[in-house]
C-alpha cells in the first residue's frame, strides 16, 4: 500500500525528481546524469533533480562537483542479498524523508532492485530505457515484476524493444542531452595536441572514442584501415579504456591486430581520456562502425557538435542521428567502410561540407535545455495530485 504524503508539486513548490542509477561503471547513463546535473546548475531556479547511486566512483564525484543533491544507497550486489536489502532500506528512508514528484530508474538493473521500493512508497515511477531489451535476461525478467507509470526511451530503436518487458506501459522517445564541447582549439593548441599524439598538419585524423567493447567496432575499423595502408596522409586515434577484465583482453587483441596489419606507426591507442571534446576538435573524421545496434550514441552527437563528418554503420540509434547532411552510413563490412573513409581522406571539400552540417543537427537532437523541458513535462504527466 502506498504511503499517503503531500507531493512536492503542490501549490507553488518546485518539481522534485530523483534519479536512481548504479554508479559503478561509466558510460552513456553516467554521461546523461552528469549532463543533467550540469544543466541544472547553470539555470536559475526550476525543478530540483536529485540523484541516488549505489557505488562511489567517477559519476559520484562529478555529481558532487556540479553541486547536485546526491545520496549513496550502499553497494547493492545481487550475490549478497543483505546488501540489496540495505540499499532498498536506504532508498525508502530517503523517499520518506524527502518529497519527490517521481523517481526515474535509469536502466533495468536499478528498475529491478528499486522499482518495488518506489511503488511501496507511493511515488510515481519512470523507467528510463537506455538499452535495447529482449525480455530474456534475468535482470529484465526481474524488472518486469514492477511496471513503471511511464517509460522514456532514448531512441525509436530502443522503444521498439520495450514491449518485450513492458507491453502495456505508455512511452515516449526522449533523446539524451549532449552538451556542446566548449570553445574550439586555437591553431597552436590544435597543432600541439596533434603533435603529442603523432599527427602532423597534413594528416587526416580519424578518431574513435568509446568503451572497449567489441560491438563498438574497433576491430572492424582496424580491418578497414588495413585496406588503406597504401593511402597516404591519415592517422587513427582510439580513445577509451577497459573497465572490465574482458575489455582488457579485447584491448590487447586490438593492439596486436594493429601490429599484424602493419599499422603500428599510424594507429594510437590513447586509453581513458577526460578530454574527448578536445580530441574531436583536433581530428578530421569521426568513425565508430558498430557491429551491433547502438541504443542511441552520445559519441556521434558529440562528434557532430565538433563539426566532424561521422562515418558509422546503418544499425540502431545512429540511424536517427546521422543523415546525408552530416555523415555517411555504411553496412558493417570492412570493404564498404574502407571505401567511405578513403573518400573522406582524399576529399577535403566533402569533409568540410559534411562537418558544417553537424552542429545544427546535434542541437536539434540533443540540446540539454530541450531535454530538461521534455523530461519535466513527462514527470508532471505522472505526478500525483497533492493530498488535501
Amino acid at each position: 500500500m502506498g504511503v499517503s504524503r503531500r507531493w512536492a508539486a503542490s501549490a507553488g513548490a518546485s518539481l522534485r525528481v530523483l534519479h536512481v542509477s548504479s554508479g559503478n561503471l561509466y558510460g552513456g547513463v553516467e554521461t546523461l546524469l552528469r549532463t543533467l546535473a550540469l544543466s541544472c546548475a547553470e539555470r536559475d531556479g526550476g525543478a530540483v533533480h536529485a540523484f541516488a547511486l549505489c557505488f562511489e566512483g567517477r559519476i559520484a564525484e562529478e555529481l558532487r562537483a556540479a553541486g547536485a543533491p546526491l545520496t549513496l544507497l550502499g553497494p547493492a550486489k545481487v550475490s549478497r542479498p543483505w546488501r540489496v536489502w540495505e540499499a532498498r532500506r536506504s532508498l525508502m528512508a530517503l523517499l520518506q524523508r524527502e518529497a519527490f514528484d517521481a523517481v526515474v530508474c535509469h536502466a533495468a538493473w536499478p528498475q529491478a532492485l528499486f522499482g518495488p521500493v518506489v511503488r511501496t512508497a507511493g511515488v510515481p515511477l519512470i523507467f528510463f530505457q537506455h538499452d535495447a531489451l529482449s525480455g530474456s535476461h534475468w535482470v529484465e525478467r526481474w524488472a518486469r515484476v514492477t511496471s513503471p507509470d511511464l517509460a522514456l526511451c532514448n531512441s525509436r530503436y530502443t522503444a521498439s524493444t520495450l514491449p518485450s518487458v513492458y507491453p502495456r506501459t505508455p512511452w515516449s522517445v526522449l533523446h539524451p542531452p549532449v552538451r556542446e564541447g566548449g570553445p574550439g582549439l586555437t591553431a597552436s593548441e590544435r597543432t600541439s595536441l596533434r603533435g603529442e599524439l603523432g599527427a602532423d598538419s597534413t594528416d587526416v585524423v580519424i578518431v574513435h572514442a568509446s568503451r572497449m567493447q567489441e560491438w563498438k567496432g574497433q576491430r572492424l575499423l582496424l580491418e578497414a584501415l588495413g585496406r588503406l595502408r597504401q593511402v597516404p596522409r591519415w592517422k587513427a586515434w582510439f580513445a577509451g579504456g577497459a573497465q572490465r577484465p574482458e575489455e582488457t583482453a579485447y584491448e590487447a587483441g586490438l593492439k596486436a591486430q594493429a601490429l599484424a596489419l602493419g599499422l603500428g606507426d599510424r594507429v594510437r591507442f590513447l586509453g581513458q581520456r577526460s578530454d574527448v571534446p578536445r580530441l574531436l576538435r583536433a581530428a578530421e573524421v569521426h568513425c565508430q562502425p558498430n557491429t551491433g545496434p547502438e541504443p542511441f550514441g552520445l559519441a556521434f552527437v558529440e562528434a557532430l557538435y565538433a563539426g566532424l563528418p561521422v562515418v558509422t554503420t546503418a544499425l540502431g540509434g545512429p540511424l536517427e542521428i546521422v543523415d546525408a547532411s552530416c555523415g555517411v552510413l555504411v553496412p558493417p563490412r570492412p570493404e564498404a567502410l574502407a571505401q567511405a573513409l578513403r573518400g573522406l581522406i582524399e576529399d577535403e571539400a566533402v569533409r568540410r561540407k559534411l562537418g558544417s552540417g553537424g552542429p545544427s543537427r546535434a542541437k536539434a537532437l540533443s540540446a540539454p535545455e530541450a531535454f530538461l523541458s521534455a523530461l519535466e513535462d513527462a514527470v508532471r504527466s505522472v505526478a500525483r495530485e497533492p493530498v488535501s
